[in-house]
């Protein structure tokens, strides 16, 4: 018996798509974070580590278009006097939904309002609990400045002023003036345990906190409920990476897809390799020694000024930034509005420091300190090399200083509390307006709040700064802050360095990355790509 053929049916094939797989971005940093409640700290590395990933603000500045743009905002008025300023907030913001806080409602007005009188009223729960103060609202002075703030309806908040501030606006721009959870902060009151706005952030921003290894790795996971729209990336890694060398290497090895702060050789070396990007824009920065007017004898200014005559800077910046930045000369970069161009720097003369040495009653010298950090940032790349050219340099007219090489959270705290001689630092401006130099390092409030680290208060100096504040005519502040800087510059309270450009290294498959002439960090809209 034979078997006929029979027919084969063949039901149509179904092949289910394949999940696409998650993407990760590796960012190596420099540091770690000194905590994630923003508003205690003054840090560029704090800020990009919560303010810039986990939280929004009112209002954003676009480096593009040197303009504020609505964020959390949608619009805002403001009135005639300058004393009232109302927001639109934007509707359905949600907060994150972690598994240690489930919001219960979206953003509001009294979100608002709870974010900026925990940092203005000391009858605030709040106020006292921040064991680092709030070094941006004292030191811009808004305790003074903010007259009350009223939540009008849930969308509508209204902010009202003792006096016009034209710089106002501008700050609120700033990472300290992120928005936070009057809810979320209300749990933790409740449950006795407050510190915990520090170590388990909430915000509104693009991506959520997940878990903080201190000096390895801050691990976030894209917000999908972001009100701009989902980041690109599923997931974001900060890889905490102190030695540029190391950041390199991750960068070549696909450990990591950005390095951020490189050194100027890791720089040529990475423009030849195929697998690599440069990206660089000129930062609105200032790399500088803090010298400490309060500690006998820098208290005196022919000492100040022989410290800038010693220093040979041209040296400096060719052994520390090879060739990546600008002789500075004063607070701020030279592309500012209101920069005083025709105000000579300190050359290096040897003879002329030793002579105002010998003026102030030190011709056999004295001893001294320098504080330095112990990893390069874009606005020291060379730490102990940049100490020991200074150490030398001082040597030469008499003074001996002996290098502290000190842990970056360590040394911004205990600079902020004043107990440095000179102190390598840097300061970047957050929205290109000039006061955001001049108020938070040369204000007396300023040392109060511990951003002023040449610790110098003088009552001419504090009026011509304020009153740079009180008038929008931009001619009337340049000539205020121009007089501003020569006494800044006559007064020798800083060592000015350099202003840098910022670099950042990228794997080719990463777009949609730009360097901020700020300093922040957006990886909103950074995507990878084959």
């Amino acid at each position: 018996m034979r078997l006929a053929a029979l027919p084969l049916l063949l039901a149509p094939l179904f092949i289910a798509p394949l999940a696409q797989a998650a993407t990760t971005l590796s960012v190596c940093t420099e540091a770690s974070p000194e905590g994630f409640d923003v508003v205690q700290y003054n840090s560029l590395t704090t800020t990009n580590a919560s303010a810039d990933v986990l939280m929004n603000r009112l209002v954003e500045f676009d480096a593009a278009t040197a303009t504020l743009v609505p964020s959390l905002a949608d619009s805002w008025e403001v009135s005639a006097d300058g004393l009232t300023y109302t927001f639109a907030l934007h509707p359905d913001v949600k907060f994150h939904r972690t598994g240690y806080f489930n919001p219960s409602r979206t953003l509001t007005a009294e979100d608002v309002r709870f974010s900026f009188e925990r940092m203005l009223d000391p009858a605030n729960p709040w106020h006292k609990i921040a064991q680092s103060g709030f070094p941006h609202a004292q030191s811009l002075q808004l305790p003074a400045l903010i007259k009350k703030i009223d939540a009008l309806d849930p969308l509508t908040v209204r902010f009202t002023l003792d006096h016009a501030d034209s710089t106002f606006l501008a700050a609120l721009s700033m990472g300290f003036a992120s928005i936070y959870s009057a809810e979320y902060a209300e749990k933790l009151l409740k449950a006795g345990t407050p510190e915990k706005l520090n170590s388990q952030p909430i915000g509104t921003g693009p991506f959520v906190f997940r878990r903080f290894q201190k000096d390895a790795v801050i691990r976030y996971k894209a917000n999908p409920n972001y009100f701009a729209g989902k980041p690109a990336v599923d997931n974001l890694i900060f890889a905490i990476t102190p030695d540029a060398n190391v950041r390199l290497q991750k960068l070549r090895r696909d450990e990591c897809q950005i390095a951020l702060s490189p050194k100027p050789l890791d720089i040529g070396e990475a423009r030849q390799d195929a697998e690599l990007k440069v990206e660089k824009t000129a930062a609105f920065m200032t790399a500088f020694v803090a010298i400490n007017s309060q500690h006998p004898p820098l208290d005196k200014p022919e000492v100040r000024q022989a410290i800038n005559l010693a220093f040979d800077k041209s040296t400096y910046l060719k052994a520390v930034f090879e060739g990546t930045a600008e002789a500075a000369n004063g607070p701020y970069p030279s592309s500012t509005w209101s920069y005083a161009k025709d105000l000579p720097g300190y050359p290096q003369d040897v003879a002329k420091a030793k002579a105002l040495l010998e003026r102030a009653g030190l011709k056999d010298g004295f001893k001294t300190t320098i504080w330095t950090r112990p990893s390069g940032s874009l606005l020291n790349p060379n730490p102990n090399l940049g100490a020991q050219l200074l150490q030398a340099d001082l040597a030469k007219v008499g003074i001996q200083a002996e290098i502290r090489v000190i842990e970056w959270g360590e040394l911004i705290r205990r600079a902020k509390a004043g107990e440095h001689d000179l102190l390598f630092m840097g300061w970047a401006g957050d929205n290109g307006d000039p006061d955001n130099f001049l108020t938070p390092q040369f204000a007396c409030a300023a040392v109060k709040s511990g951003t002023n680290f040449a610790r110098y208060c003088n009552p001419t100096l504090d009026k011509l700064i304020s009153a740079g504040k009180t008038t929008n005519e931009q001619g009337v502040r340049s000539k205020l802050y121009q007089q501003a800087q020569t006494q800044i510059q006559q007064q020798a309270l800083w060592l000015p360095l350099a202003h840098p450009t910022a670099f950042a290294l990228t794997r080719k498959e990463v777009k949609g990355y730009q360097v901020s002439p700020f300093g922040r960090q957006d990886f909103s809209k950074v995507s990878l790509e084959p």
